[in-house]
């Protein structure tokens, strides 16, 4: 959510403590996602996970009126409401997978896309309220936010080809030991390494700049634009490019993404360029993310896989935003995001293990 630091830097933290909470949101991803994996690989019942975590969610944006508003209470109830996120993001990536079937791979961008429509929708329109009421009214946004996900969430069934319970669990290791999964998930903890600038503090950085919120959430809301415009077409890059050369895309254009929001950082159309790459540096990779994970873990290791691609995702970023909170005043903004930049790109070192189709991991 963009204006999450907005409301964090109104009610008084500074950029140091933002990065910290920012982290702490994310480091339940070093474990929260491989628990709820194995127990929605454990028990089969992936939609009453996602109906309990989104309760849950509910029930913090409430308590955030309550109890009292100082950093230690924040980062608790941060640590609480992504421990149950987790629940909700990789188990629903499981069904949707599952109940698509056969034509999972011609279908999910299309189905996925909806989920980019919804963020679209309400960044702008929570963007627009936040312009007539104050930002310190956000957590009850959130709060009906996360009630209609969880009433919702009610009107999905299990997946029909979905394992059931299953008393003994397959192994990961001998999965995640395979060169072309470890280099692609090193991959992955370098390329969401360079985006916690980003999801940390973009918007900060933009209302520094004298960026108004619709503006700010104009721009969140076209990088998800072109994030689902690569989820349509994307079929087209896969049929004519290695698997190979577009990972070598997705950090290359990632690397130009960073430097276009330093380098044009008071310009609005410089930064409606660099957020047009989030086509790459998110769209495509997270559908190749999806190929590889189907492809290469079995049917009863399904929730572990998403949730290992959860916990590298959740690493990355949150050693990021440690590090970038407390280097923001030290440096400057520009000055972090050519950083990332740079660091993006030794992830081309690990390419050369990678197949150069999806097809030829599969054993």
């Amino acid at each position: 959510m963009p204006y999450w630091n907005l409301y964090l830097q109104d009610q008084g933290f500074n950029y140091q403590e933002i990065g910290i909470l920012s982290s702490i949101a994310i480091v339940t991803r070093f474990f929260a996602p491989l628990v709820w994996g194995w127990i929605a690989d454990k028990s089969g019942k992936r939609m009453l996970l996602v109906r309990i975590a989104t309760w849950m969610e509910a029930c913090i944006w409430l308590a955030i009126f309550i109890i009292p508003n100082t950093f230690q209470s924040v980062a608790l109830l941060m640590l609480i409401f992504s421990f149950f996120q987790n629940a909700i993001l990789a188990q629903f990536e499981g069904v949707t997978l599952f109940w698509l079937g056969d034509q999972r791979a011609k279908l999910y961008g299309k189905i996925r896309k909806w989920g980019s429509v919804g963020f679209i929708v309400g960044v702008f329109t929570i963007g627009a309220i936040l312009e007539i009421i104050p930002i310190s009214m956000l957590p009850i946004l959130l709060l009906i936010i996360a009630s209609l996900a969880f009433i919702w969430a009610f009107t999905i069934r299990e997946p029909e080809g979905a394992p059931t319970s299953q008393k003994h669990l397959e192994p990961l290791l001998p999965v995640l030991k395979r060169p072309e999964v470890a280099a692609f998930f090193t991959i992955e903890f370098i390329l969401l390494f360079s985006h916690a600038p980003f999801y940390s503090f973009y918007s900060n950085f933009l209302k520094s700049l004298n960026f108004s919120t619709t503006e700010i959430g104009f721009l969140w809301a076209m990088g998800v634009v072109s994030e689902i415009v690569m989820f349509a077409y994307a079929t087209t890059f896969f049929k004519y490019f290695s698997w190979r050369s577009l990972v070598a895309v997705c950090l290359i254009l990632t690397s130009i993404r960073w430097l276009l929001v330093a380098i044009f950082s008071h310009y609005f159309i410089g930064q409606l360029f660099a957020q047009c790459l989030h086509a790459f540096s998110f769209g495509l990779f997270h559908l190749i993310a999806m190929r590889l994970i189907f492809q290469n873990f079995s049917i009863g290791q399904q929730g572990r896989g998403q949730a290992f691609y959860s916990t590298m995702w959740g690493l990355g970023v949150a050693f990021g935003s440690i590090l970038a909170g407390h280097y923001w005043k030290i440096l400057t903004g520009e000055h972090i995001f050519m950083i990332a930049a740079l660091v993006v790109l030794f992830g081309l070192c690990f390419v050369y293990w990678l197949p150069k189709q999806i097809e030829k991991s599969v054993s």
